[in-house]
């Protein structure tokens, strides 16, 4: 239902994973930014982009200004990420659970314990 819906994905993977998918969500003339970096190439079938005129590219990390006009994009359009806030003290099960591959989100460690979950 959601094919071709988004204007853009920032894709930030860096598991070997496939693009089709992801590029189908993408509307035509839509973009499609890679910066995640898997070890292995990813696949990419030109009919993919080439019916929709979709835009792939990458990007390694912008600069202060480039890192804060995203932020400042999030914030304006309420854009947050999936994070499991853990006490410093659960960082061996956290890695634990990494080696499970039984994580979800990001891990954000609280080292002051002054962040909430919400």
């Amino acid at each position: 239902a959601l094919m071709g819906t988004f204007d853009g994905i920032i894709d930030t993977v860096s598991a070997q994973h496939p693009l089709v998918p992801l590029i189908a969500l993408v509307k035509n003339h839509g973009k499609f930014v890679m910066v995640g970096a898997p070890e292995k190439p990813l696949e990419v079938p030109a009919f993919s982009i080439i019916a929709g005129r979709k835009t792939i590219s990458g990007s390694m990390i912008g600069g202060i200004k480039e890192t804060q006009e995203m932020i400042d994009f999030a914030a304006k359009h309420g854009v947050k990420p999936d994070i499991e806030i853990i006490p410093v003290d659960y960082v061996n099960t956290a890695m634990e659970r990494l080696l499970k591959s039984d994580v979800k989100y990001r891990f954000v460690i609280d080292i002051g314990n002054t962040l909430k979950a919400s």
